[in-house]
Order: structure tokens, then sequence, then C-alpha cells
């Protein structure tokens, strides 16, 4: 017996090596890089206590993108992230092949952003519950001084969470109607905002709730809860508690050729999109253009003038590898200049024209030499 169980578990682990090896590097079940422990005790030496988890959009459009919180030490030498689970809405359609165990989906913060399998489960959706890199870019804002009481209460509201999705609750202080996700009226903005209203304390946070119209299936989307603008009301709210804070982007890979079998449109994940996730606007409505609002404009001068570190794969030795950008402004300054450059930028938008921005975007080269002209037809471009 034991000769045939030592046999089998050859046989298991010469089949998962030849799965590994037959999937390419940034794909699911592929190759990954191979000192992501490194790196990630490199961001940990310094000592934040939570980081807010911005995933850029993959859609044409004004990409909504997605929000996590990761909690550190939540498991034994990485954070714990927090991620509201898309396919948790109970649809036939998701019903088999999807993850739908937890509302809440807990991942390690490894895991979340640079891991190729998953310690969840089989059906969980790479990159969006692992390995989101290799999809989109990913925005870490780092929280620093926050006391431990205040974990431990947004630990136990995710749990609660998850609770009252198992038992199918309705109409609680959070959502009014049954606990499932719901793109509008339970997204990934208002599980995060709602532990942080409801759970920590944060009596003054604005969580929306996005409401249905006479009696129709239509939501009210200017009522619903958006990352990017739940992230500035985030930001906002630690800097009056004196909580301190600054940025991390990793980068997305370029090169992942995985395409996701769930979607209807076949696109390798190196060919989506990889943009900023816009607040609602009139941006909302650009295709791949220059945002132009103001409130976009902010939130990308803002958490560039916050920004520490950017992480990225290098394509050539496929490590990952820091790159120490710049001095992190602290929020007041920050928001101070983004008001700024923001201003002055979305007004030069607005009346069409020829000049160099005042702002720099996250994610963009931070000299800045850009120049932006205006087409016959009214729409941009990017001179050198």
């Amino acid at each position: 017996m034991n000769v045939r169980r030592t046999i089998a578990w050859v046989v298991a682990a010469l089949s998962l090596a030849t799965n590994v090896l037959a999937a390419d590097f940034g794909s699911k079940g592929g190759p990954e890089p191979a000192n992501i422990d490194l790196i990630a005790d490199v961001l940990r030496q310094d000592p934040y206590d939570l980081e807010l988890l911005i995933s850029f959009g993959t859609s044409k459009g004004g990409s909504a993108g997605h929000l996590a919180l990761g909690i550190r030490d939540g498991v034994p030498g990485d954070d714990l992230v927090y991620s509201a689970n898309f396919y948790a809405d109970r649809t036939s359609e998701h019903a088999s092949g999807f993850y739908t165990k937890d509302l809440m989906v807990a991942i390690p913060k490894k895991e979340y952003l640079f891991k190729t399998v998953s310690s969840i489960d089989e059906t969980a959706s790479f990159g969006l519950d692992f390995g989101e890199i290799y999809k989109r870019s990913v925005i870490g804002v780092r929280v620093y001084g926050v006391p431990v009481g205040e974990k431990e209460a947004l630990v136990a509201y995710f749990k609660r969470l998850n609770d009252d999705y198992h038992q199918q609750a309705k109409d609680t202080e959070y959502h009014a109607g049954e606990v499932k996700y719901d793109y509008m009226r339970l997204n990934c903005a208002k599980t995060i905002g709602a532990a942080f209203k409801f759970g920590a304390g944060y009596k003054a946070l604005e969580v929306s709730s996005a409401k249905f119209l006479s009696g129709r299936r239509v939501v009210a989307a200017v009522k619903a809860n958006i990352p990017t603008e739940m992230a500035m009301k985030l930001i906002k709210a630690w800097h009056q508690q004196g909580y301190g804070m600054d940025v991390v982007l990793y980068k997305k890979y370029s090169g992942s050729t995985y395409v996701d079998p769930h979607e209807e449109e076949k696109v390798a994940f190196k060919d989506l999109p990889n943009r900023f996730p816009s607040v609602l606007s009139r941006d909302f409505r650009r295709e791949q253009g220059t945002y132009q609002d103001f409130d976009n404009l902010f939130a990308m001068y803002l958490l560039y003038n916050m920004g520490k570190y950017s992480v990225r794969v290098n394509e050539q030795t496929r490590l990952l590898e820091t790159e120490a950008s710049k001095e992190p402004m602290a929020y007041t300054a920050a928001a101070a200049l983004a008001t700024r450059s923001a201003k002055s930028d979305s007004e030069n938008f607005r009346l069409r024209r020829k000049f160099l921005p005042k702002g720099t975007s996250i994610g963009e080269d931070a000299d800045n030499t850009h120049l932006y002209d205006f087409k016959d037809d009214g729409s941009e471009k990017v001179a050198p």
C-alpha cells in the first residue's frame, strides 16, 4: 500500500510539474517571480498597519476598477487582503465553476498580487482573487499608526459580512435587501466602506446606497459606491485621524498571455486596458484618451505625490524589483499640490489649450515633459 501511495504521489507531482511548465510565465498555474518573499520583506520593513489596494480598470471607457483592504500580519509573515467576491451574487450563471463560498475572500497579499496558484480554491479567479499584477496595475495606500483595536474591529466586521451572506440576511444597517454581491448596490467599495463606518466607527464616512428606479431593474449609478471615490474618502478620514500614509504602485506585468475562460471576449491579459479607475464624471464616458476632469486628475496627482515605491516585474530576469522613486509627500502638502495642478490642468483641457500639465499622474514618468495638443476634431493628442 505504501508503494502504491508513493507511486501515486510521484504521478501527481509529475502532472503538476508538467502543467506548470506548460503554462506561460504570469499565467494561471504557471511560473511566477522567484523572489516574491524577498521583495515582500523589503516592503514590510516599513511599519504600516493597513494597505488599501486600488486596482486599475481593464475595460474601455471609465473603468471602475476594484478595491480591497490588506491588514498587516493577518497571516504569518504577510498581510491578509479582504476582497469582495464578484461571483457571490447567487445567480445561476455563477452557481458552478466559480468560487462563491464567501462574500469577503481573505487572501494573503503575496498571493493576491503576485502568485499564480490560489490557496483558496481552484475556482478562484486569476487576476481578481490572486495574481492581480498579471492583469492590471494596483495602487497600495499604506496607513501607519492604526490602533490594534481598529484592525480587530475591521476583521470582525468582514466576518460579520460573511456570516450575513451565509445566512442570506436582509436589510442590515449597511445594505437594503439580501446580502449578496451586486456590482452597483453591494460592491467592493461599499463592503470596504461599511467595515470602516460600522465596524471601525468612522461615523462621518459617507457610504451611499444605490436604489432601483421606479420599480424597474435600473440602478441609479450616481448613488453607487465607486472604488476611487471611496479611496479618496478614506484617505481624507485617515488624515483627520492623524494617521501617516504613503503609496506603493504595483505595476502590471505586460507579457501575460493568459485568457480568462469565463469572459465572452477572449483577450489576453497583456492586451487588456490598464487604466486608472475613474470616478463618476464625464471621464467615465471616455474611451482610452486622457482623463480631463478635476476629480480624476486630483486623485492621480495626489497618489503620485504620496508615492514612495513602485514594484515591477523585470521582463528579462522575470524577478520582482522595487524602485525607490522618491520621498513621499505628507497628505497636506500632497493634497494642496494636487489641487492646484488638477485645477490648472482641467481648465486647460476644457479650453482645448496646448499645454504641459502641471501634475504627474501615478504610473507616469516623473519628468512630465509630454505636451497636450488638440486635433481638428477637438480630441487630444500627446506630442513628444
